[in-house]
């Protein structure tokens, strides 16, 4: 075959780490699906289970990969796992180009903007519809299957996009907590700010404003050299602090925290971003009990806080503040999409938050950006794209947000019309519908998950419906059977 499935190939079975099996195959790929001129490739990798599908036209649920390694999603997506014995279904996660080890140009990938250039969610979601459409053609019974796309966060975003740039190609979309709406005119920049400093508020008033104080606290240790060594030494920094700039980043360190907190402040233990107990905001707020104390006292105090979660294993030797997440999550790959096309306004005021203040200033965000990459950023070309708040023409998307997730503030949170619908979890984090069911998940998610079921189901049923295809009596046209792995 032209494009061979197996270009190369590995067998990948979790043990011990996740009860999810899959085998793990790679795709040739463009680089450039919208241009005749550039003929480079590269290698896609992917991950399939068929373990429950039904061969004679079982749905497909497509995972829309996101940024970072597609494994670490693969592990945190349990719902589309329990729900595809019920389904019959066929599960693939697809990496999304430049993340994980899908990079087309190797470790070039980020040297300059002739090789970075191709990072754009519409040539990730060119990736999928062209991977879709081949295995379509090399799995038997494939060829008439029903896809559903499941996606969280920016995996959200492109579950929806997906759905509303290539209805032909997949009859629905999952799209949880998906902020598409987190640009420029359409969410105010300081609503995302508001709401994680209300989830820690409502633990205790005392726990946020310990964090509303510690930004003046650690200007006023960090002042001479003393109290930077002071720091290094009581934090247990991996790398001592020796100025302005190293500040700096300690403080954007603390801000990813506080924020990675509330997108995880799940009902029971998790390790998504980091390893955490059930509910960590609580955990945190438990020792963040007393702002009037001195600068030196109060980052004592915030940094028993902090423990929580840099070091909840105990396991941890040193903070590093250069990573404030799972290593398999790309900050890289990100931080040039957030200066291309995903450019989404935050601003503080330290007031309805407990942020230190900062307005949003584009100019200034642009220079950094063409400093660092090389590029200019277009904070309009993902609206202009996918249609921002216009959904009128949209179909068969369900918008799920949770009233903890600090992204909700861009998401959708209306119903659009009876198919693109709005479903709202309000003990929900950052899609916690997407999670494998779990003892402790609270009533309003598994009633959010117990309605994504119902539209997948009715999706599901109006494409066999127009394609005279019932149940599972589907003619099977495809002569090819996936090959087994070389290994």
């Amino acid at each position: 075959m032209a494009r061979h499935l197996l270009l190369l190939t590995l067998s990948l079975w979790l043990s011990c780490c996740s009860s999810y099996k899959y085998e793990t195959y790679f795709f040739k790929q463009k680089v450039d699906h919208f241009s005749f001129a550039d003929q480079d490739s590269f290698i896609q990798r992917y991950l399939i289970s068929d373990r429950h599908w039904d061969h004679r036209g079982g749905p497909i649920f497509f995972y829309a990969g996101n940024e970072g390694d597609i494994t670490l999603f693969a592990e945190n997506t349990g719902f589309m796992w329990d729900i595809a014995p019920e389904f019959n279904a066929l599960v693939i996660f697809a990496e999304h180009r430049y993340y994980g080890i899908s990079l087309p140009y190797g470790n070039k990938s980020f040297t300059e903007p002739k090789y970075s250039g191709y990072l754009t969610s519409e040539q990730a979601l060119a990736d999928y519809v062209e991977l879709l459409a081949y295995l379509k053609t090399v799995i038997r019974g494939a060829k008439n299957s029903p896809v559903i796309v499941f996606g969280g966060s920016y995996g959200g975003m492109l579950a929806a996009w997906f759905r509303i740039k290539y209805p032909h190609i997949v009859q629905g979309a999952i799209a949880a907590s998906a902020p598409i709406l987190q640009f420029t005119g359409l969410t105010p920049c300081e609503k995302f700010g508001q709401l994680v400093t209300a989830d820690f508020a409502k633990e205790s008033k005392e726990c946020a404003e310990v964090i509303r104080k510690s930004w003046a606290a650690i200007d006023a240790v960090t002042a001479d050299d003393s109290g930077l060594a002071w720091l290094t030494k009581e934090w247990k920094l991996c790398k001592p602090l020796k100025g302005k700039d190293d500040v700096k980043t300690l403080k954007a360190y603390l801000m990813d925290v506080w924020t990675n907190l509330a997108m995880v402040d799940y009902p029971y233990p998790s390790d998504f971003l980091a390893p955490l107990p059930a509910y960590p905001i609580k955990e945190v707020c438990s020792q963040l009990t007393n702002p009037g104390h001195g600068p030196k006292l109060l980052l004592e105090e915030l940094f028993s806080g902090l423990t929580v979660y840099v070091n909840f294993t105990g396991e941890t030797k040193c903070v590093n503040i250069d990573q404030q997440a799972d290593v398999r999550l790309d900050d890289q790959g990100w931080d040039f999409q957030a200066c291309t096309e995903m450019v989404m306004p935050f601003c503080y005021d330290g007031v309805n938050d407990f942020f230190e203040p900062a307005d949003w200033n584009f100019e200034e965000y642009a220079e950094n950006c063409h400093q660092k990459w090389g590029v200019y950023p277009r904070p309009m070309m993902a609206p202009k794209i996918y249609g921002g708040k216009e959904l009128s023409a949209a179909s068969n998307i369900v918008f799920s947000n949770g009233n903890l997730d600090p992204w909700s503030t861009g998401g959708v949170l209306w119903n659009v019309s009876d198919s693109v619908v709005s479903v709202i979890i309000p003990e929900g984090a950052h899609h916690l519908d997407l999670r494998g069911s779990n003892p402790n998940d609270p009533e309003s998610v598994i009633d959010a998950r117990r309605v994504e079921k119902e539209f997948i189901k009715t999706w599901i049923n109006e494409y066999r419906s127009a394609h005279n295809l019932i149940g599972n009596d589907i003619k099977n046209t495809n002569t090819f059977e996936v090959e087994e792995p070389h290994l």
